[in-house]
């Protein structure tokens, strides 16, 4: 199972949703058992008779900062977009991912545009770096006073984002357009720290009322952090698992969950991960000793098969892209042959497919 081309599969374009259920927990819900191989369709509304009060559900909590900057060139008037990727906090440039056609000097200022096609806050090109982002220095228009503040002053990159950038869609949701519903749809109810350029998607099916639905049943509902990156967009570019290189997020996880993960699962309780992401940072932490510990900091690790899970008793995601990493990470858990069979059925079945799509239970 070490080849790119056993995680592939054939996905009609409709299935493709370009936008989400009216109400979040109206999403389908495929129910996988992965030691019977049975597979049933339900809800997400349905999780609460799904899990038990004895369960451990564990969720996300990054939130999505408005990352894509669009605007033109000052020079030349040429239209221009990007990707924020990161800062540097002790000069203040930003490291930015664009495709812009002509070469940027030294110098050159570019002019970003907020939601509303309205000049904002100007980009100066620094230089570019090895692999070929740009770096610039952004700066403020004169008199400029930001909406939202005690003091009208913007601190933190994040800040200057919710200014002037938009949310940055996958490309194949409405070719990466985004509408102003968006701004809520593509956030999590309980997103609370900023930092990922896309959402943690397993994480929008959820309500307040379908949460405390779970926590009121008995539930123990806890959080993880783990700031997602441009890297989840990108497809495995090499034939064996083994070559591909893992991008690197930043994750967290507090010494209140570890023990009432453990608590839960000591008592026969089950640890039910809610996205890809929450799975990497309980897996990452469950590697730094021998028990579930805190842990804060970057992680890289790949999750493909044969992997030894060690924190987690169940996923619920998405449907994920062919030949992605996620697929490869949901094959790991349901077995590779298990997983295809239940995204044939989804596709049998109609489902919606990837960020504003459905989702499946493996237990």
């Amino acid at each position: 199972m070490n080849e790119i081309d056993e995680y592939d599969y054939d996905l009609p374009r409709e299935l493709i949703a370009q936008d989400p259920c009216s109400t979040r927990s109206d999403s389908r819900l495929m129910l996988v058992d992965r030691n019977s191989g049975q597979i049933e369709h339900l809800h997400v509304r349905d999780l609460p008779d799904v899990v038990t009060p004895q369960d451990a559900v564990i969720f996300n909590n990054s939130r999505v900062v408005p990352a894509r900057l669009v605007g033109y060139r000052k020079d030349t008037g040429g239209r221009w977009q990007g990707l924020f990727l990161r800062a540097d906090s002790e000069t203040g440039v930003w490291e930015v991912l664009t495709k812009t056609r002509g070469k940027l000097k030294a110098g050159e200022r570019l002019t970003v545009q907020d939601r509303n096609a309205r000049d904002g806050m100007e980009l100066e090109v620094v230089a570019r770096t090895e692999g070929g982002n740009l770096l610039v220095k952004p700066h403020l228009p004169d008199g400029f006073v930001a909406l939202g503040t005690t003091d009208g002053r913007l601190d933190e990159p994040a800040d200057w984002l919710e200014q002037f950038g938009r949310i940055p869609l996958p490309p194949y949701i409405r070719d990466g357009q985004m509408v102003d519903a968006d701004i809520e749809h593509y956030q999590t109810v309980f997103a609370k720290h900023r930092g990922s350029v896309a959402a943690p998607t397993a994480g929008l099916h959820f309500t307040d009322v379908l949460l405390d639905r779970l926590r009121t049943m008995g539930v123990f509902l806890g959080e993880v952090t783990l700031h997602v990156g441009i890297g989840t967009f990108r497809p495995i570019q090499v034939q064996q698992l083994s070559d591909h290189q893992m991008h690197s997020e930043w994750g967290s996880l507090d010494a209140a969950t570890c023990a009432s993960v453990k608590e839960r699962r000591d008592t026969g309780g089950r640890c039910i991960a809610v996205g890809t992401t929450t799975v990497r940072v309980l897996e990452s932490a469950a590697r730094q000793s021998a028990e579930l510990k805190p842990w804060t900091g970057e992680t890289d690790i790949f999750i493909r098969p044969p992997f030894e899970f060690r924190a987690i008793d169940g996923l619920m995601t998405n449907f994920h892209l062919p030949r992605s990493s996620l697929l490869v990470l949901v094959s790991a858990f349901a077995s590779r042959d298990l997983a295809l069979e239940a995204y044939q059925k989804a596709i049998e079945q109609e489902y919606r497919f990837y960020s504003y799509g459905d989702a499946m239970l493996i237990l």
